[in-house]
């Protein structure tokens, strides 16, 4: 594998790597929803839940559409929700390693 595949791959583990980015995933997996519903779902600011969209917008996890006043955003395709399913299949498997990694 070259430098460059794991570079990729590194930052887009990036983009599933913050608590705050999963949980806005997580809240537009079911359905778009504006700024609006994501920060009342969330309950993480406004300026905080539009710097997180930006960064997984930046990276391709998010897409948005425009629709008359409102913007909706939603998740760019099955295969993020797949890779989150595949993560908590691996939580659930390899739980009590992870909760008593310190390594990071």
């Amino acid at each position: 594998m070259n430098s460059t595949q794991l570079q990729l791959e590194a930052k887009l583990f990036k983009g599933f790597g913050d608590p705050s980015r999963l949980a806005i995933l997580e809240v537009i997996a079911e359905k778009p929803i504006t700024v609006s519903e994501i920060v009342e779902q969330t309950e993480f600011s406004q300026p905080n839940v539009s710097m997180h969209l930006a960064c997984l917008l930046d990276c391709g996890l998010v897409q948005k559409r425009k629709e008359g006043r409102n913007i909706y955003y939603q998740l760019s395709g099955d295969e993020v929700k797949e890779v989150i399913n595949t993560a908590r299949k691996i939580i659930s498997a390899h739980s009590k390693e992870l909760f008593e990694c310190t390594r990071y």
